[in-house]
């Protein structure tokens, strides 16, 4: 099975990125995104986490890049760490209805439901995770844990059973964090996520200390090598972000990867 990567950065419209040569200066927020799709052909927006996603602001998003260009999407806070009982179903409405523009250009990579550490696997939680896999079914979805008891291989058959990805993570060594694993639940789609190993600065809880970290090309080489070689003979598209944004190291890191993954013989954009 022949696997495209397409690699990005998780967010493109950070203002230090200026500071730190990637963008030219002045360049303003809505010149952001064209400049990066002249580098990168995938993004993972972030915004959509903090506000419920519009369709007419999607759309004029996705008419500044060309068609072939991919977006991720992070699946709206108020669906997985601020959740109304009584009104979460009304949201995932919502936000179907706010990514569509990206589902009919066909440009719509995934939905990342990106789960808290506070989400642990209780029988709670495990019912809100089914009940929104449901209502957002026929999106193409993929699932972050941040808490090491979604382990488990009934987790995973679960996932498999309804074609939903299995986030693949790389971040600090932390007893209760999920740990980076090669393991696939849809052969659709791998997608990875690299939140930088600050082990410190995770714990410190401020996204300036967070995601403050480069990886170096042996550490790129060991994950190519260990993890996503044997993840790509059984899926068809990989989609990989670099979170560790604070000092623009992400997309350094995100090209690096690119050449990294050719020189491996994948095929990788």
């Amino acid at each position: 099975m022949d696997c495209i990567f397409f690699v990005g950065t998780s967010g493109y419209s950070y203002t230090e990125w200026m500071e730190a040569g990637f963008y030219p200066d002045g360049t303003t927020s809505g010149r952001m995104l064209p400049l990066y799709a002249q580098i990168f052909s995938v993004t993972e927006l972030n915004y959509t986490w903090y506000q419920m996603p519009r369709a007419e602001a999607v759309e004029r998003q996705r008419r500044l890049v060309p068609p072939s260009f991919l977006f991720a999407a992070k699946l709206t806070r108020t669906l997985t760490h601020e959740i109304a009982p009584d009104h979460w179903k009304e949201e995932a409405a919502r936000y179907r209805e706010g990514v569509s523009p990206l589902i009919q250009s066909g440009q719509l990579a995934a939905v990342l439901i990106q789960l808290p550490p506070s989400f642990t696997r209780t029988s709670e939680h495990r019912k809100h995770l089914a009940g929104l896999i449901a209502e957002l079914h026929g999106l193409p979805l993929a699932i972050e844990f941040r808490h090491r008891s979604w382990v488990s291989e009934r987790v995973f058959g679960e996932l498999a059973k309804r074609q939903v990805t299995l986030v693949g993570v790389d971040g600090p060594d932390l007893p209760e964090l999920f740990p980076a694993l090669d393991v696939i639940t849809n052969s659709d789609l791998i997608y990875i996520r690299f939140h930088g190993r600050n082990a410190k600065g995770w714990r410190s809880g401020k996204m300036s200390q967070q995601f403050d970290y480069t990886y170096s090309d042996e550490e790129l080489a060991g994950w190519i090598e260990q993890r996503i070689i044997p993840m790509a003979k059984k899926a068809k598209k990989g989609i990989v972000f670099f979170n560790n944004h604070v000092r623009a190291q992400a997309p350094e890191n995100a090209r690096r990867m690119i050449r990294l993954l050719k020189e491996q013989g994948l095929t990788a954009a």
